[in-house]
C-alpha cells in the first residue's frame, strides 16, 4: 500500500526523441475518413509492469539495470521498430488543396523529430501497484500526453514511451494518438517492439537493415495514392467544446478465471436455448454479466433506459476484409439500449443476446451508412455527442496479446491504463495473467456505484479472491 505523498513522486530524469532508424516511406501518410472522425477523441494510453530481474545482463547489479541496459537497448530497438511503423514517428498536418475549403489531415513524416522517449523513477514498488484494492491514480504519471486529444498530434508527438524504475520493478507506458491506430495496432506495435528487443538482445548487436522484415506479424498499410477524405473545414483548426473535468471515480481490476467465464459463457447460452443462438461469446456473456450488475449498482429507475456497447473491430467486418495487422483504425460502436425493467427482470442470456444481436447486426452496410451520415454532417465529432445516459462501455479486448511483450524481463506482472478514456462506466476487457481464458475486467465508477457493485453477492461471488501477480 502506497504509505505517503512523497512515495508517490514520479521524476523525469531524462527525456529525448527517437527518429526510426532507416527511412524507408517518406510519404505522406493520409487519414482516412474514420480516423478524422476520431481527432477529437483522446490517445490510447496502456501499459506493462514487470519485476527487475533478479539477474541482470552481463551481471550488472538490478539497482543498475535501467540505466545501464535497458534504457539503450529499448531506445535501440524502438528506432528498428518504428522502421515498420513509421506514421508513429511523424506529426499531424493539414493539406490543403486548389479549393481552399477542402482540407485533409495527414501525418508528415518527414518535419518531425520522431517518437518521444522519457526515464522517470519513483520510489513506489511493485507491491504498491499491484497489491492495492483500487488501482491508484499514481499510475497516470507512468504515462505521457495525460488528457491529451489526438488533434494536440500537430504539436506533441503521436507515439510517446515513458519507462518509469520502481525500486523493484519497471513501467513501459505507450501513449499512441487513437487517429493514427487502433488498440489492434497499438498491441501489434507493443509486441513487435518486444520481438525486435528480444532479437537483438541475443544477437548482442543492432539488427541490420536485412533482417528489418523478419517481424512475426508485420504491419501491412493502405495503397497511399493521395488524401483519403476531403472536408469542408480543417479539423486542426476546429475548436473542440470545453471538455468539464471528469468526476473522481473509482477504479478496480476484477479477476474472473476461466472457469468461471466458462461458467458465465455457458449460463448464458443455455438461457437462450428457446432461441437458434448457440453462439454467444465469452466476452459477449461478461459484458451483458458487467452491465446488469452496474445497472443494479445505479439503482436507476425501471423506465429508465441503459445503454451498452462495444468497441467492435471492423477488419472482417469490411469487403473485401481487412487482415488483422492491417494498421489504422478499423474500430466503430456497436450498441443496445434497454429498458432497466427489462434488463433486470430477464436473466443473463437475454442480456447476452440483445449485445450478440448488436454485434452481428454491425456489418459492413451498417458501418458504411454511418460514415456517409457523418461525411454529411459537416462537423467536428465531439466526444459528448457519443456518450449516452447510463452507459456501460465495454473497450479494449481480452484477444489482444497484452502479456506477449516481455523485453528480457520475463512475462509482466500486470497490464494498466493511464487517465484518458475513462467515465463512469467505462470496462475494459484485458487477458488474465494466467491465460486459458480468463479475463480481467478494468471498471470505472462513480464511488457510490463501485461500493454498492462490491455489495453486489451475485457479481462478487463471480470474482477470483486474488489473482496471480508474479
Amino acid at each position: 500500500m502506497v504509505s505517503s505523498s512523497s512515495s508517490m513522486e514520479v521524476k523525469i530524469i531524462s527525456e529525448c526523441f527517437i527518429k526510426p532508424k532507416t527511412i524507408i516511406s517518406q510519404q505522406p501518410y493520409h487519414l482516412s475518413a474514420l480516423d478524422h472522425m476520431i481527432l477529437p477523441f483522446q490517445y490510447i494510453q496502456k501499459g506493462l509492469l514487470f519485476l527487475k530481474p533478479s539477474e541482470s545482463y552481463d551481471q550488472v547489479k538490478p539497482k543498475h539495470f535501467v540505466e545501464t541496459l535497458l534504457l539503450q537497448r529499448l531506445k535501440d530497438s524502438l528506432a528498428t521498430t518504428l522502421v515498420h511503423f513509421y506514421p508513429l514517428a511523424g506529426r499531424l498536418s493539414t493539406l490543403n488543396t486548389d479549393n481552399t475549403r477542402s482540407h485533409s489531415v495527414f501525418v508528415d513524416c518527414n518535419s518531425s523529430p520522431g517518437a518521444r522517449f522519457i526515464h522517470a523513477k519513483t520510489d513506489l514498488t511493485v507491491a504498491d501497484i499491484v497489491g492495492s484494492k483500487y488501482v491508484h491514480s499514481v499510475v497516470q504519471s507512468f504515462f505521457d500526453h495525460d488528457k491529451a486529444v489526438n488533434l494536440d498530434g500537430t504539436t506533441i508527438s503521436l507515439l510517446s514511451v515513458k519507462v518509469t524504475e520502481l525500486v523493484d520493478g519497471v513501467f513501459i507506458g505507450l501513449s499512441m494518438n487513437h487517429a493514427v491506430g487502433d488498440g489492434s495496432s497499438f498491441w501489434n506495435f507493443f509486441n513487435s517492439w518486444s520481438d525486435i528487443f528480444n532479437s537483438q538482445q541475443e544477437e548482442e548487436e543492432t539488427i541490420d537493415n536485412n533482417k528489418l522484415c523478419c517481424l512475426k506479424n508485420p504491419p501491412s498499410f493502405r495503397e497511399m495514392t493521395g488524401p483519403m477524405c476531403m472536408l469542408p473545414y480543417s479539423p486542426l483548426d476546429e475548436s473542440i467544446s470545453s471538455q468539464s473535468e471528469s468526476p473522481v471515480l473509482k477504479e478496480r481490476m476484477f479477476h474472473f478465471s476461466s472457469e468461471t467465464v466458462r461458467s458465465v459463457k455457458s449460463k448464458a447460452n443455455q438461457d437462450c436455448r428457446t432461441t437458434t443462438t448457440t453462439m454467444i461469446s465469452s466476452l459477449q456473456s461478461l459484458t451483458a454479466l458487467i452491465w446488469r450488475s452496474i445497472t443494479r449498482a445505479r439503482k436507476l429507475r425501471n423506465d429508465q433506459e441503459t445503454t451498452c456497447r462495444f468497441a467492435a473491430g471492423n477488419r472482417s467486418r469490411v469487403s473485401p476484409p481487412l487482415p488483422m495487422n492491417h494498421f489504422g483504425v478499423y474500430i466503430s460502436l456497436a450498441s443496445t439500449t434497454v429498458k432497466t425493467c427489462n434488463l433486470l427482470e430477464n436473466g443473463l442470456g437475454w442480456a447476452a443476446l440483445k449485445l450478440h444481436q448488436a454485434v452481428i447486426e454491425h456489418n459492413g452496410e451498417k458501418i458504411a451508412s454511418r460514415m456517409n451520415t457523418w461525411l454529411k454532417s459537416l462537423s467536428v465529432l465531439q466526444p459528448v455527442l457519443v456518450s449516452e445516459p447510463h452507459l456501460v462501455h465495454m473497450g479494449s479486448s481480452p484477444r489482444f496479446d497484452k502479456y506477449g511483450s516481455e523485453f528480457g524481463m520475463g512475462k509482466a506482472v500486470a497490464v494498466r491504463s493511464g487517465y484518458n478514456g475513462k467515465h463512469d462506466g467505462k470496462v475494459s476487457a484485458y487477458p488474465g495473467r494466467e491465460g486459458g481464458g480468463s479475463i480481467d475486467l478494468e471498471v470505472c465508477l462513480l464511488p457510490e456505484f463501485m461500493e454498492a457493485l462490491e455489495s453486489d453477492q451475485e457479481f462478487m461471488s463471480l470474482v477470483s479472491s486474488s489473482q496471480t501477480q508474479n
